[in-house]
């Protein structure tokens, strides 16, 4: 018998909380730009983000039991999987079978937008449909691609895709706010790798802190964390948000002290852990206060 924690543990539930933030800039942007929406659709786009982001979780899950990463990795709260596939080898199957049901269903709700605003959701939900797919087991393998290829999927494909089922529409303002989770998730999933350097190296991934250095690596992070409270200031600036969007620069100290961190403890796992748990924070606030701001301007 198929035990909960053999479909929860893949879906990793606490992680769960990244496509609830996207939704809410999104919707946020939408309100601000065009007034009143489909609650409706604002449910609907809610689970189809949640679904996606399940699947690429219980896909990820499934790919490194597979090739057997998950017995070589050190896990941490935040980097190294749940541990359910590794404990419960029988629970593979069950692991894709969530990340194939939780696949369908995002599409179904993306085959019911498409038949409300047409073909133009295509370009941001076919891409972001396979990119769930072919993440975990090839673009893991190019250091540019996997380390933009989360930031894509929660930036411009989640985020702007949220705005676009709501207005039918896309606005410069649903692609620059979509920008902040961008770059938010290019740094989540940045750090998290500093502690998988070893183990993703035996199976042939190759990402920055591999390929040139977990304090090079840092550096990056740096220059990243930098954009995304750039750019709700251009977009500002741009006339393409509001000021009440600023409430998002509410994060930066915690940010800037999560970059010195990340250098400061590149190479020291240990010390380095309690900086990954402000980064998931970052992740998580910062789109939401900028959210807040934008239903407090509309």
């Amino acid at each position: 018998m198929t035990k909960p924690q053999h479909i929860l543990g893949p879906m990793r539930v606490p992680f769960l909380i990244l496509p609830p933030a996207c939704v809410a800039l999104g919707t946020g942007t939408a309100v601000w730009t065009s007034g009143e929406v489909s609650i409706l659709y604002v449910i609907l786009a809610f689970v189809g983000a949640v679904a996606t982001h399940i699947s690429v979780n219980a896909f990820n899950e499934y790919f490194d039991f597979k090739s057997g990463l998950d017995l070589q990795t050190q896990a941490t709260p935040f980097s190294g999987g749940s541990g359910t596939l590794a404990a419960h080898p029988e629970a593979a199957r069950t692991a894709l079978i969530t990340a194939c049901v939780a696949l369908a269903l995002a599409s179904l709700i993306g085959i019911y937008f498409l038949t409300v605003w047409g073909l133009a959701l295509l370009p941001l939900g076919l891409p972001g449909l396979i990119l769930i797919v072919i993440y975990t087991p090839w673009m893991t393998r190019f250091p540019f691609l996997c380390m933009i290829a989360p930031g894509l999927g929660f930036g411009p494909m989640m985020t702007m895709g949220t705005d676009f089922v709501l207005t039918g529409s896309y606005t410069w303002t649903a692609f620059i706010a979509s920008l902040v989770p961008f770059f938010l998730l290019v740094n989540l999933l940045l750090l998290n790798q500093f502690p998988d350097v070893e183990a993703d190296q035996t199976i042939g991934r190759r990402n920055y802190p591999i390929s040139i250095g977990r304090q090079n690596a840092a550096f990056i992070f740096a220059i990243v964390l930098a954009c995304i409270y750039l750019t709700p200031i251009i977009g500002w600036v741009l006339d393409l948000l509001p000021a009440w969007a600023l409430l998002g620069l509410g994060t930066l100290p915690l940010g800037v002290v999560t970059a010195i961190g990340a250098y400061r403890y590149a190479d020291d796992l240990e010390r380095l852990a309690p900086y990954m748990g402000f980064n998931v924070i970052l992740n998580v606030v910062t789109p939401i206060l900028m959210a807040i701001g934008l239903f407090i301007a509309a």
